[in-house]
């Protein structure tokens, strides 16, 4: 998506900024892990087409992506840096909105589903915060800051209905953050190993240091 192009959000927990050209090197990666690409449901890419993903998902209109940081250090202020806020020794993950029609039980059309996930890919990475910052940042940005520019960009004034998350049923902690933003399991294990998981309270509260930033990239650093 374009809305967040341009924007790095800040918190005391984490930094999120635009999925860049730059970025793509770390991320194929990330994806070269069997366990991530099983946790992630993503096919092995090479890194050809890891780029070609980044180029279409930023054109895309109903999918949104930040690449999430390890949070700036506390003096910094203004813009955020490409190449130097989001070098790849803070990269830690990526965390995703993606919209899709939603249906009433007769079938019609009424709005959007948002599903959202959030991956981070090193195992020292875990347990250290990072989801959940993320996923608090994330929700603020897409349903308090953004959400009309986010669903005018996809198909103009149809309303966002509920959030989902797809995720394996093994992955307990995964299951138990989502679980703890209020998201509620709906059926039961499909034939993909995935519990679906939505939630309706389309609110959320900004969380500690939580700021918006130009991402300012250099001539080097254009997506």
């Amino acid at each position: 998506m374009k809305v967040n192009e341009n924007v790095a959000i800040a918190t005391d927990g984490v930094l999120l900024v635009p999925y860049d050209r730059h970025h793509v090197p770390t991320y194929h990666a990330w994806m070269e892990d069997e366990a991530v690409r099983a946790a992630t449901a993503s096919e092995r890419l090479t890194l050809d087409e890891e780029y070609e993903n980044q180029e279409s998902w930023r054109a895309s209109n109903d999918k949104l992506t930040f690449i999430v940081c390890r949070a700036r250090d506390g003096d910094r202020k203004g813009d955020v840096v490409a190449g130097v806020d989001d070098a790849p020794d803070r990269m830690v993950g990526d965390i995703n909105f993606f919209l899709t029609p939603y249906e009433e039980d007769d079938g019609t059309e009424s709005g959007f589903s948002g599903e959202v996930d959030v991956m981070i890919a090193g195992l020292g990475d875990r347990g250290k915060g990072y989801g959940r910052s993320s996923v608090t940042a994330f929700l603020h940005y897409i349903l308090q800051r953004q959400r009309d520019a986010i669903l005018t960009e996809r198909a103009g004034s149809f309303p966002l209905r509920q959030l989902v998350v797809k995720i394996q049923a093994t992955n307990a902690a995964s299951i138990g953050l989502f679980r703890s933003f209020g998201f509620v399991q709906k059926g039961d294990v499909n034939y993909f190993g995935e519990v679906e998981l939505v939630r309706t309270d389309l609110t959320a509260e900004a969380p500690q240091g939580y700021s918006e930033h130009v991402y300012h990239r250099d001539a080097a650093h254009r997506s």
